[in-house]
């Protein structure tokens, strides 16, 4: 009788612990794990941010902003095809959310999926609120520029360099048009143009070295590649990029 009497009592307590917590305040909380998660993500370790977003799930899993931050944090560890599920579902609990759309847009680029890149991205251009058009007007020119379709990439390089002057990603993508038609002297010109403005970027560096190769100038080549590895982490793709290279022109 004592046994049952002390078993009856923790199951009391169990039972009242687990009711301590409301609906509304459980929803709280998942909130605030997923801000947790954001952090974390925002902090490049998409690992515990993606633990925090599955632990949230389970209490809001008809959040759509929480299935964005899934899908990122998906990208984040080259799980393209959960991400794209991921945003397929945050687009189907919210279908206005543009920068889901983008962010789909993002993964099809990177699967090489290009005419479903387009379409993405144009739809996230059409929409006159979107705060930052030069990500999917570049975006478009780098699909085009996987087509092969070099006039139009370039029209697109141009758009969202109008929109932001100088954006990285649109001056690197607009270089290597001019590299893979063959423009050397524009693609060399142009550079120098945007390395004076942004010394240390990386990226135009590794244009720049290219340019030099393709017009034979192995000793300028070279010190770009080297100048690359001073500017990029050790073992970012850029700095092996770099270092193949210089083993090749050595």
């Amino acid at each position: 009788m004592k046994n049952l009497i002390i078993l009856i009592l923790i199951s009391f307590i169990i039972s009242s612990c687990a009711a301590s917590h409301s609906q509304p305040d459980k929803i709280k909380i998942a909130q605030a794990i997923k801000k947790e998660g954001n952090i974390f993500q925002n902090q490049g370790n998409y690992t515990a941010a993606l633990g925090k977003f599955l632990e949230a799930e389970k209490t809001i899993p008809n959040d759509p902003y929480l299935h964005n931050s899934l899908g990122l944090a998906y990208m984040g560890k080259k799980r393209d095809d959960l991400a794209m599920a991921s945003f397929k579902k945050a687009l189907s609990l919210k279908p206005d959310y543009i920068e889901v759309v983008n962010n789909l847009g993002a993964v099809y680029l990177r699967q090489g999926k290009w005419d479903m890149a387009i379409k993405s991205f144009d739809r996230v251009v059409e929409d006159l609120l979107y705060s930052t058009p030069h990500f999917p007007l570049s975006n478009i020119g780098w699909a085009y520029l996987g087509k092969k379709e070099f006039h139009l990439a370039k029209t697109y390089f141009a758009k969202a360099l109008d929109e932001l002057p100088w954006f990285t990603a649109a001056s690197h993508g607009l270089a290597q048009v001019y590299l893979q038609t063959g423009q050397v002297d524009l693609a060399m010109d142009y550079l120098h143009k945007c390395l004076y403005r942004s010394p240390d970027t990386a990226i135009l560096h590794a244009d720049l070295a290219q340019t030099y190769e393709a017009k034979g100038l192995t000793q300028q080549a070279i010190r770009s590649w080297k100048l690359v590895l001073t500017l990029v982490p050790e073992r970012s793709r850029l700095a092996k990029k770099a270092e193949i290279k210089l083993s090749e022109l050595y």
